[in-house]
């Protein structure tokens, strides 16, 4: 199969950024290598309005180290901007030019709306928001970009130069920080919306999508308050009331002791208190409750942009979803389509005759049906413990429409489909909070029981009616031939279910 190695390049106030994927014919890519080189080109920009020297250097000797990653992997086509920056630097166009010979190919100067659309296309590729309102939000060193979006629909972009690096450089003159200088920052950035968001075009919106280094820093530091180990943080949910927890811990620190916080990188400590009172300020101007973190961003966007100007992304007017993600993922690994569709056929039918008693919601049931048809990819790895093996592909797996916690509950609903049921030595399980254990038993159950029903993997059984008497669910079955190998396989997997629901499973015929 012929692939193509495509690199992008993001210069920005804080770092300078290389992605090199490979791409398939079928649009696919693999991330191959991720550089970051944190050179700071914003160190003292605000003030004196040129790169420094040191800076310039440090921008110098990191293109250098890029162009023999990209040399070395043998890379085809190479996409590289610059952003804030350099866009607001007096010698920017110098060093844009010393890169560009160092690097041996074009880099662009991009405008704040050109780097927004690069986020916007990145946000279209990762996340399913049809039907919804939201604020796309990227946070650099320098700027940081803001798109209200509804569905795949910009409605209106704006690019603010609120960045991490600069409002540090402007406000953060003191270690620990100042209570008087976190409230003249807070005013700017109240000043900086009210400007370019008045109250009358002002979008209220529940949820933002947030890119960049402060945003990827913020959900890692997280996670590790939580005790969660997600294997990434791109789809990660952080509520607004974390984020101001957060920040009322950090700013009682100096730079050494947060170079000590769990998830916060010490090349990021002095810079991070800025960046989240931005973030903070920004949910509470929109209104907005939850922040779903885009690892990707504007390295995506320009990959997305590379591929389709060398005609690598196929062209489809189906928009992408979470089913489809799922089928690609489950054909993959060679699964067994009839008895995993039929399995989360009746799995569905069980859950639809218990939701409305059991108050199980919409989303459940998209984890059931995504669990049930990845309940045994981990045939592909080993017939033997395959279904920790199933657990450990869908868990690690690039599902589009999940978020971390989701596709890890989803990874334990298909792990406990076979051998032990729910333990408290299991950590995975027991990094859960407790509400969302009991989802992952109780989903888990009902998965464990219709793996069960098609013990020939016939497609033979049918749940048709589902009656509570006492403390019995009664279930009855529809077969067009002799299931009694299924009844006994359903009454060989019903521990979880029963351990779950609170009552025996009873089949009828």
């Amino acid at each position: 199969m012929n692939k193509s190695r495509l690199a992008a390049i993001d210069i920005g106030t804080n770092s300078i950024r290389c992605i090199v994927v490979e791409v398939d014919q079928q649009g696919r890519y693999a991330i191959l290598d991720d550089e970051k080189a944190t050179v700071r080109l914003g160190e003292n920009l605000a003030a004196s309005g040129a790169i420094s020297p040191a800076a310039f250097a440090r921008a110098v000797d990191a293109m250098s180290r890029i162009r023999k990653l990209i040399d070395g992997l043998k890379v085809e086509e190479v996409e590289a901007v610059a952003t804030s920056a350099v866009r607001s630097a007096s010698n920017g166009g110098e060093l844009v030019a010393v890169l560009t010979r160092e690097l041996g190919r074009e880099i662009r100067v991009i405008s704040g709306d050109e780097e927004a659309e690069l986020v916007a296309r990145s946000v279209r590729h990762n996340f399913d928001m049809s039907g919804k309102r939201y604020m796309i939000i990227d946070i650099g060193g320098g700027s940081v970009e803001l798109m209200s979006a509804v569905a795949n629909h910009v409605e209106s972009s704006f690019s603010l130069e609120l960045g991490a690096v600069r409002m540090t450089d402007m406000f953060m003159k003191t270690d620990p920080v100042e209570p008087s200088e976190i409230e003249k920052l807070r005013r700017f950035v109240r000043s900086e919306l009210k400007s370019s968001f008045p109250e009358e075009d002002r979008p209220t919106v529940q949820t933002f999508i947030g890119s960049g280094g402060t945003i990827t820093t913020l959900a890692n530091m997280v996670m590790s308050m939580r005790r969660q180990t997600y294997s990434t943080s791109h789809g990660f949910e952080v509520l607004r009331s974390e984020v101001v927890h957060l920040l009322a811990m950090l700013v009682r620190k100096d730079i050494k002791s947060l170079r000590n916080i769990p998830g916060l990188n010490p090349d990021r400590a002095d810079i991070i208190v800025a960046g989240l009172v931005v973030i903070d300020e920004m949910m509470k101007f929109f209104g907005a409750n939850m922040l779903l973190v885009n690892e990707r961003g504007i390295r995506e966007g320009l990959i997305i942009n590379c591929m389709k100007r060398l005609q690598l992304l196929p062209d489809s007017s189906t928009p992408r979803s979470w089913k489809g993600s799922i089928l690609e993922f489950a054909r993959s690994c060679h699964y067994d389509e009839p008895h995993s569709r039929h399995v989360a056929k009746v799995a569905l039918s069980i859950f639809d005759n218990l939701a409305k008693e059991f108050a199980l919601k919409k989303n459940d049931r998209k984890l059931l049906e995504a669990a049930a048809l990845l309940h045994d990819v981990g045939y592909f790895i080993s017939y033997n413990s395959h279904h920790k093996h199933s657990h450990h592909l869908i868990r690690h797996a690039e599902l589009f429409g999940f978020s971390p916690r989701e596709r890890e509950m989803m990874a334990l609903i298909a792990r406990y489909h076979r051998k032990s049921l729910p333990k408290k030595k299991h950590p995975e399980y027991d990094r859960l909070e407790l509400k969302d254990q009991l989802t992952v038993s109780r989903l888990g159950g009902i998965l464990r029981l219709s793996d069960g029903l098609d013990r020939r993997r016939s497609g033979l059984v049918e749940v048709v009616a589902l009656k509570r008497s006492g403390a019995a669910f009664n279930f009855k079955l529809l077969g067009t031939e002799d299931i009694s190998v299924e009844i006994y396989g359903g009454n060989a997997k019903k521990d979880l279910f029963e351990k779950a629901f609170g009552g025996t499973v009873v089949f009828e015929m």
